[in-house]
């Protein structure tokens, strides 16, 4: 016995469009998606960077705070503070497809994030000059003592 082949559903009826079912995650689901805690996604819900709904103690959240938390967690990872991570985030709710401040803003932090790089790796390549200095005198004068 064949089938007849299924149709989907009309995207319209006599009412008008069907309501898009949206997407919508558990703190968990979340916390699993991105590897962090469920506690880490509370602060940055305490700090403003997310705004999931209520149903009672639960926590639903949707493609808006999934995109939120990936962009404050990218952030982070790039040495962002949390008012860096709040002004990118809340340009991009402005603008979800970018414009032309938002860009350039997001490349002003980029050059600011990176000349503090530059700086830090200056630093560290001095202090590893100077542990090979006291190494070096440290050696010389072991070797130099008899037992």
């Amino acid at each position: 016995m064949t089938q007849a082949p299924s149709t989907p559903p009309s995207a319209d009826t006599q009412d008008g469009p069907l309501p898009r079912q949206r997407r919508t995650y558990s703190i968990g689901e979340l916390a699993r998606m991105f590897e962090v805690t469920t506690r880490t996604i509370r602060f940055y819900e305490q700090e403003g960077l997310l705004a999931p709904e209520r149903r009672g103690q639960t926590r639903i959240y949707d493609e808006k705070d999934r995109v939120r938390l990936k962009l404050t967690l990218r952030g982070k990872r790039l040495g962002f503070s949390l008012a860096e991570i709040r002004e990118v985030v809340m340009m991009y709710d402005a603008m979800p497809d970018g414009n032309r401040r938002q860009l350039q803003r997001l490349l002003e932090i980029l050059a600011n994030k990176r000349r503090n790089m530059e700086r830090q790796l200056e630093d560290i390549r001095l202090m590893q000059l100077e542990i090979d200095d006291v190494e070096r005198r440290a050696r010389d004068v072991l070797d130099g003592l008899h037992d």
